[in-house]
């Protein structure tokens, strides 16, 4: 049974820091394509940033310089670690991996940056 769990989530001041974990069970993180994604209330769910099985990170243009995403294999967890935060950033993030067949997603951690 595949499991993605996020943790992490909260409430922060902007400017502040957080540190998204998403470990991961019946997948091998290394062997999927992984990404963080994010919903705010009313809008489409988008994609955040995304590591490929190569290494190859992706990030939108809105946190391109304040978000890195990671993955540590040993650990078969993902991280999303988010600097400088603004109100914007509000919105639920889900953990994603997908390969050209599969497709699976964690249930959401929510984080809400007050200004």
């Amino acid at each position: 049974q595949v499991q993605l769990v996020e943790s992490g989530g909260g409430l922060v001041q902007a400017g502040g820091s957080l540190r998204l974990s998403c470990a991961a069970s019946g997948v091998i993180c290394s062997a999927y394509d992984m990404g963080w994604y994010r919903q705010a209330p009313g809008k489409q769910r988008e994609l955040v940033a995304q590591i490929t099985r190569g290494g190859t990170t992706n990030y939108a243009a809105s946190v391109k310089g304040r978000f890195t995403i990671s993955r540590d294999n040993a650990k078969n967890t993902v991280y999303l670690q988010m600097n400088s935060l603004k109100p914007e950033d509000t919105a639920v993030y889900y953990c994603n991996a997908h390969t050209f067949s599969r497709n699976y997603w964690g249930q959401g951690t929510q984080v809400t940056v007050s200004s």
